[in-house]
């Protein structure tokens, strides 16, 4: 099964020595291998991106005939303070295309959290924004994907921002429930 994951710097293993064995795609496909279920990883994360890059991009991702898209966005827009209204439109949309356009390929959503800098409204705004699109799409959605690992320096560069290889280890571990449920399903005869 091929597993695109379409996302930011996170996804894409920024400052990682080696992205392509040490980002956190690649740790799933190493659980995956573990359990048993034949995956392929395809990591189309670029540093940077927003939720509208994504959207931009879905097209070009989608010509990969992914049989799971993995959507990892949001994290540049809560660090813009870019308003939740587009950041939910732009999830939507994606996956209304998704839907629509590739109704073979099945969707996951990873679930961001916005800086609490930004205040409490914003950041609760944020986090239901991915609840509230998952539910209203039917799509599955890992719950924070950096959960125990934001804010602890130990498992993140210098920068405070960017997981270690151990912290995208965790990562991968963060989101295996959902994906190994999803990659289960839709290998079943």
């Amino acid at each position: 099964m091929r597993v695109v994951f379409l996302g930011t710097s996170l996804t894409e293993g920024l400052g990682l020595e080696s992205p392509a064995t040490d980002a956190w795609p690649a740790r799933v496909a190493a659980l995956a291998d573990s359990s048993g279920i034949p995956m392929t990883a395809l990591n189309a994360g670029i540093g940077g991106e927003t939720s509208a890059g994504a959207l931009r991009r879905l097209d070009w991702v989608m010509g990969q005939s992914p049989h799971v898209l993995v959507v990892e966005t949001g994290a540049n827009d809560g660090l813009r303070g870019l308003p939740v209204e587009g950041l939910e439109a732009n999830l939507d949309e994606i996956a209304r295309r998704v839907r629509d356009g590739y109704p073979e390929t099945a969707l996951v959503i990873a679930q961001m959290e916005a800086p609490p800098n930004l205040g409490e409204d914003y950041t609760r705004a944020f986090r239901e924004t991915f609840v509230r699109v998952a539910a209203a799409r039917q799509v599955p959605l890992i719950p924070f994907l950096l959960d125990g690992v934001a804010g602890i320096a130990q498992l993140n560069q210098g920068d405070g921002i960017h997981p270690t290889p151990e912290g995208h280890r965790l990562m991968a571990q963060n989101a295996w429930p959902v994906l190994e449920e999803v990659l289960r399903d839709i290998g079943e005869p």
